[in-house]
């Protein structure tokens, strides 16, 4: 292997309940952020320097949020698809 390629170690799947929702956390609350930010100021130059801290405050609100009631979003889930088969 060459020496400059980076290789990634895969976490565990005991992990997958905490990353899951980090990382739908990261990209919606980065989206919504985006979008919002951008209706109240167009594209304009203030854009990144007013939608990161937005996006980090959203992101703080959204991944415990999402923590939370995952438990019960699964279940309606379940109350509403049959479960799959092969």
């Amino acid at each position: 292997m060459h020496p400059s390629i980076i290789v990634f170690r895969r976490l565990p799947a005991r992990y997958n309940a905490v990353v899951q929702p980090l990382v739908l956390s990261v990209i919606m609350s980065g989206v919504v952020s985006a979008i919002t930010t951008l209706r109240g100021l167009g594209l304009s130059p203030a854009f990144p320097a007013t939608w990161l801290p937005s996006w980090g405050l959203s992101w703080v609100v959204a991944f415990p949020v999402l923590l939370a009631i995952l438990p019960v979003v699964r279940r309606i889930v379940g109350w509403m698809v049959e479960p799959g088969g092969r």
